[in-house]
């Protein structure tokens, strides 16, 4: 996927996606994915935050879990794919969270909510996808209160052997011929350890997170360094 018009090309992959994006994150992780979120949530509510934001929200599983975490708080979960964002209103009817959970279009470059809005930013698997990791990082720190913090739940490569061996084996060869088989896009699960493979993770990534203006940046590797959780706070 080239870097030129990223945005659009995503949006309509996920698009194209959207009805099997579910049960392809669960099964291609083996429910793994689960547990990472749940370990996420449990980082983000020891704050306590109430006016939440979920960028790149998708189907809304993170933004459920925080729901069911921290039943005071406000959430707005944001996507650029409409297919998702149906899927993701008919989960929150059907789990009662409609009340709870507001999901609606939104760009993570050009979000147009007001300064220092939300206490707690989230994104999970979505930051790699931002068109332009800089600005999208300054516009989620532009949207944080003073404080606030944000959290970040992305893909990362493992160094130890033999995970690094299997990890690469798996993402390359084995998913991707089991995304397409499912889902039927043929560019999806090849574009997906593409992007993993080019993501800034690591310090690498504090330093973006740096750069955007959070303090006290920290990583929480997982699962033998195959997921990490990246925090910072805005001061």
């Amino acid at each position: 996927m080239t870097q030129q018009g990223k945005k659009e090309q995503v949006r309509k992959m996920f698009n194209n996606i959207a009805g099997k994006y579910d049960f392809l994150n669960h099964f291609l992780s083996l429910g793994i994915d689960v547990y990472w979120r749940k370990k996420m949530v449990n980082i983000l509510k020891k704050k306590y935050p109430n006016q939440i934001l979920d960028i790149a929200t998708g189907t809304g599983d993170l933004a459920i879990a925080i729901a069911r975490s921290l039943p005071q708080s406000h959430i707005i979960g944001a996507d650029i794919s409409e297919n998702m964002l149906e899927i993701g209103k008919q989960k929150m009817i059907k789990k009662k969270l409609d009340h709870q959970v507001i999901m609606e279009m939104g760009d993570s470059e050009n979000l147009k909510y007001a300064d220092g809005f939300f206490d707690a930013v989230t994104v999970a698997f979505g930051v790699r996808n931002y068109e332009d990791l800089d600005k999208g990082l300054k516009e989620m720190n532009r949207v944080t209160k003073t404080n606030g913090s944000v959290y970040i739940l992305e893909f990362s490569k493992p160094t130890v052997f033999p995970v690094k061996q299997i990890y690469n084996f798996y993402f390359k060869h084995i998913l991707p011929l089991l995304g397409k088989s499912v889902s039927k896009d043929n560019s999806a699960y090849t574009y997906l350890p593409e992007s993993v493979q080019q993501f800034p993770d690591g310090d690498k990534f504090l330093k973006y997170l740096s750069d955007a203006g959070y303090q006290d940046v920290q990583q929480k590797k997982m699962s033998l360094g195959i997921v990490s959780i990246y925090t910072g706070t805005k001061s």
